[in-house]
C-alpha cells in the first residue's frame, strides 16, 4: 500500500514538473529582438511579424504593435535601451495581426497615426487597438527631433488602406504585407486588390529609398519590390489567359508553374494557393463585364 501511495506521489511531482516545464517552454516560445537598420532606425521583430521604429532626441516613432504582448517588451526596451518617450504610432493597414496592442503606446500618451480607411475600418470591424487619433488621405510627413517619416499611400493593395513608410535619411522603406522579398505572397491573397496592387508597388519605384524593410521576411533592396511586382503580374496574366481558355481553377494549379521563382521562399507550399486568390479576382472582374 506505501509503495503505490509512493508511486502515486511520484507520478504526481513528475507532472507537476512536466506541467511547469512545458508552461516554461511556451513561454518562451516567442522570438523578440531589435537589430540596427540604418542609423536611428531599428527593425523589431516578435516572431514572423517586424515593425521599425525611429529614435530620435525627442522621442520615438515607432509603427505597427503588433499585439498589446510585443508591444509592451517593445516600450520597455525602448525605455531600457534609449531612454526616450513614445511620441507617434503608426499603423500601417488595419489588419489585426499588425496592429492590435496600439493602446499600449497611445496610454503613454502617444499619438495614434493612420490612413482614414483604415480608421474607419478599424471603428467598424472592432480592432483590439487604439483608434487613430491623426488621419490623411494620401501623404503625411511626420516631424520629430530634427528627422521625419513620410507617410504615403499607393492606392488599394493587400488592403485599401495600407500605407508605406519611407525614412528619407535612413534610405528605408517600410513595407507590410503587399511586398516581400523572394516570397511569394501569403497564401489566398485574403482582402487583396488585383490588378490595383500591381499597380501600387509600381509606384514604389518613384521613391528614393535603398533598403526594403518588409513587414514579414527578410530586408532587401528597392530592385525586390520590381522582382515582387512582376511575379504578382506574371501570375495574374496566367491566371487570366487561362480563364479566357476555360479551364477550371483545379486545372489552372497543375498547369501554372511560375517556374521562373521556383526558387523563392514558400514556391510549393503557396503556389496553388495564390492561384486560388488570383482566380477569385479574375472571377469577379470577368463577372463584372
Amino acid at each position: 500500500m506505501q509503495f503505490f501511495q509512493r508511486l502515486s506521489t511520484l507520478v504526481l511531482i513528475l507532472s507537476l514538473a512536466l506541467g511547469v516545464s512545458v508552461a516554461q517552454a511556451q513561454s518562451g516560445d516567442t522570438k523578440r529582438a531589435i537589430t540596427q537598420i540604418s542609423g536611428d532606425l531599428y527593425r523589431f521583430q516578435n516572431n514572423f511579424h517586424y515593425s521599425v521604429f525611429l529614435i530620435t532626441p525627442e522621442g520615438a516613432i515607432v509603427t505597427d504593435p503588433i499585439n498589446a504582448e510585443a508591444a509592451t517588451w517593445l516600450k520597455d526596451e525602448i525605455k531600457k535601451r534609449f531612454n526616450k518617450p513614445i511620441r507617434y504610432v503608426v499603423y500601417s493597414h488595419d489588419h489585426r495581426d499588425h496592429i492590435a496592442g496600439g493602446e499600449v503606446f497611445a496610454e503613454t500618451g502617444a499619438t495614434v497615426v493612420a490612413h482614414e480607411n483604415a480608421k474607419r475600418a478599424i471603428i467598424g470591424e472592432g480592432r483590439p487597438t487604439a483608434v487613430p487619433d491623426l488621419t490623411f488621405t494620401d501623404r503625411m510627413t511626420l516631424e520629430l527631433g530634427g528627422k521625419t517619416v513620410e507617410l504615403i499611400y499607393l492606392g488599394k493593395s493587400h488592403s485599401d488602406n495600407l500605407i508605406v513608410m519611407n525614412f528619407p535619411e535612413e534610405r528605408t522603406l517600410f513595407t507590410v504585407d503587399f511586398i516581400s522579398v523572394k516570397r511569394l505572397p501569403f497564401k489566398g491573397l485574403s482582402d487583396a486588390y488585383i490588378p490595383e496592387w500591381i499597380s501600387a508597388i509600381r509606384k514604389v519605384d518613384a521613391i528614393d529609398f535603398d533598403i526594403l524593410a518588409p513587414g514579414h521576411g527578410p530586408m532587401g533592396k528597392k530592385q525586390d519590390a520590381a522582382d515582387h511586382a512582376q511575379y504578382i503580374q506574371d501570375l495574374y496574366d496566367a491566371v487570366l489567359a487561362a480563364a479566357r481558355e476555360g479551364k477550371s481553377l483545379d486545372e489552372m494549379k497543375t498547369s501554372i508553374k511560375m517556374e521562373a521563382y521556383k526558387d523563392w521562399s514558400q514556391h510549393e507550399a503557396w503556389l496553388p494557393l495564390n492561384i486560388e486568390g488570383v482566380y477569385r479576382q479574375v472571377s469577379l472582374h470577368r463577372r463584372g463585364n
